[in-house]
């Protein structure tokens, strides 16, 4: 993920300021889950002070659930403005892509849910196969935003008309 996240950044980085922060807010959320992740027991270390506290937890989820917020609620509503701005409607590739989008949220939020629900004390099984299956949706979702991205560049570079 962190390898794919750098070349995104390479190839959008500093090419509009709402891309900028979307990258922006998809790494403060990627070093988060690798913190986590990196808090897993091993073979070798399997004790609890290896694993995240709550703390940990619902910082993440925090921060999993303002991703999400700032990607529907403020990148998205912001390039729709842009793009009204301009007389430039969103075409079909767009549209599908925002719903695929739209498709990994959800299992987003019920992670972020169930372990914002958690408190101290409170056992954390099945955390580690959780947090690996969110991984794999954060990829999927990373992924197509990135389609997305390539998209909306590609739409604010063409003037309308053109």
């Amino acid at each position: 993920m962190l390898n794919k996240f750098k070349r995104t950044q390479e190839q959008w980085g500093g090419s509009n300021e709402v891309i900028d922060h979307w990258l922006d807010t998809r790494q403060s959320l990627l070093v988060k889950y690798c913190r986590l992740v990196t808090k897993q027991p091993n073979s070798t270390r399997n004790t609890i002070s290896e694993l995240p506290t709550i703390h940990e937890i619902h910082s993440f989820c925090r921060r999993l659930v303002d991703y999400i917020s700032t990607g529907h609620f403020k990148i998205y509503d912001t390039v729709k403005a842009k793009w009204e701005s301009t007389g430039f409607t969103a075409t079909d590739d767009i549209n599908r892509t925002y719903i695929a989008i739209v498709e990994t949220t959800d299992p987003l939020l019920n992670f972020a849910d169930k372990y914002l629900d958690m408190k101290d004390g409170d056992q954390l099984e099945n955390f580690d196969l959780e947090l690996s299956e969110l991984g794999e949706v954060l990829e999927v979702r990373f992924e197509v935003e990135d389609q997305l991205i390539q998209l909306i560049v590609d739409s604010l570079s063409i003037p309308p008309g053109a």
